[in-house]
């Protein structure tokens, strides 16, 4: 379950979220968490995270049950899980996932197009991430048809971009993968989320430099 660590490093369409923080309780918090999530993410040791993301989690949870009719706490709910989840490791990720898969379908029947397509970035990440039948739900072409969605709806954030082109590198097609991982290294910044940005510049350099070191 290494692959799900950075997996929802995804999907932090802040934008969306300080558009609306001014006054809105809800946003508020969903700012919080980001925030949160990027500090435990980037910033603590890794002996640290378990028990950080473990108490973030209870407290997306907490969103999502007071707002229930709502998509964005379903979402980063997700988030939390699935990168608590690569921290986490073991059998006992792939539970933890498939609630994470769970929470983004149920979100998408309240709002697909929620931040900017953050439940298809997501799902496309962990379809192609997670292991396939037996042990799990991973599927590269529901992978490819989520991450196709993420991108019509946000064609130039750098989650979908970034997680495009790593599913292009794990099928071989590393020419198609460079360009997707050019053009996240691209994408604006997002308002209120420089840790969040510059820790997934740090992985998309990483990993365009791991294709040209095997070209």
């Amino acid at each position: 379950m290494r692959a799900v660590k950075s997996l929802l490093t995804a999907t932090l369409c802040a934008g969306a979220l300080a558009a609306s923080a001014a006054g809105n309780t809800m946003a508020q918090q969903l700012l919080t968490i980001a925030h949160q999530w990027a500090h435990i993410n980037y910033q603590l040791p890794d002996k640290a995270k378990e028990a950080a993301f473990t108490k973030l989690e209870a407290q997306a949870e907490a969103l999502a049950e007071r707002y229930p009719r709502r998509a964005e706490p379903k979402v980063w709910e997700a988030i939390v899980i699935s990168t608590h989840a690569g921290v986490h490791g073991g059998f006992g990720a792939l539970s933890m996932v498939r609630h994470a898969r769970d929470l983004l379908l149920a979100a998408r029947k309240i709002d697909p197009s929620t931040l900017h397509g953050a439940i298809y970035t997501s799902l496309g990440s962990l379809y192609y991430q997670v292991p396939g039948w037996p042990l799990s739900f991973g599927d590269d072409d529901k992978a490819k048809a989520y991450l196709k969605k993420a991108l019509a709806l946000n064609p130039d954030g750098i989650d979908p971009n970034y997680f495009y082109g790593d599913y292009l590198h794990r099928q071989g097609r590393d020419q198609e993968a460079l360009a997707a991982l050019s053009k996240a290294l691209r994408a604006p910044p997002r308002p209120q989320r420089s840790l969040a940005d510059s820790g997934r510049r740090r992985e998309i350099r990483a990993l365009i430099r791991e294709i040209r070191g095997n070209s």
